[in-house]
């Protein structure tokens, strides 16, 4: 299978990760690999992933609470849990957090790549590239930090991309503030969040030239990017 979708997997199990990571390299995707909610939820943020897979139970960072946390600032990337539970209430748990699937261990490696593939075919993510985004007339090229507008070129720093990667993810959409905080700066207090109103600020600035996109405060909820 050529695929090339990228999948965040997180489970605490060191052999079964290997394992299905193996597994699912061999059937075209990039794969990276976290052993816990903590790092799963860091490689996240610092990543550019089309699916995600999600063991439930993980130290430092359950599975439950890491959907819940990607959901604030990625409400539509496809999430599959794995678990060794098949109670009824910890699927509906799972599916309340905003999981797409729910895959009950042990499992057969072939029964996962179905599963992922209906998801993929059911979201379309198996079509969407992260390459690029056209934001309004403004091309941005998150992964190599670069904004092109009118024949110039304009460099992002590390956490003005991170910023405008969430924003874009979330175009038209209400990106929570303190969920972004806990993702880009690690802590929503109160120092942060005049840091990042400081980086809004800049991401303004870059974007001013095109006038069909504004960045737009949501008082007591956070921002929204729209393009008119």
């Amino acid at each position: 299978m050529e695929n090339g979708t990228s999948i965040l997997l997180a489970e605490d199990d060191v052999n079964l990760g290997h394992l299905l990571q193996t597994f699912l390299k061999s059937k075209g995707f990039n794969v990276s690999l976290a052993q816990n909610g903590k790092i799963a939820f860091e490689k996240f943020n610092n990543g550019s992933f089309q699916f995600c897979i999600l063991d439930v139970m993980m130290p430092e960072m359950d599975g439950i609470t890491l959907a819940k946390e990607i959901r604030e600032i990625d409400k539509k990337i496809p999430i599959l849990f794995l678990t060794a539970k098949s109670m009824k209430e910890d699927k509906l748990e799972g599916f309340s957090a905003g999981a797409d699937d729910y895959l009950t261990k042990p499992f057969a490696m072939e029964e996962l790549l179905a599963r992922i593939t209906a998801i993929l075919r059911r979201t379309g993510e198996d079509v969407k590239h992260e390459d690029s985004y056209q934001i309004g007339g403004i091309k941005y090229e998150p992964e190599i930090r670069l904004l092109h507008l009118n024949e110039e070129t304009k460099k992002l720093t590390t956490k003005e991309n991170q910023l405008l990667h969430l924003l874009v993810k979330n175009q038209n959409e209400i990106l929570d503030r303190q969920a972004t905080l806990r993702a880009i700066w690690g802590d929503d207090n109160y120092f942060n969040g005049r840091s990042m109103d400081v980086y809004i600020a800049k991401l303004r600035k870059l974007l001013r030239e095109d006038e069909t996109i504004e960045i737009l405060n949501v008082h007591g909820k956070g921002f929204k990017l729209v393009v008119k």
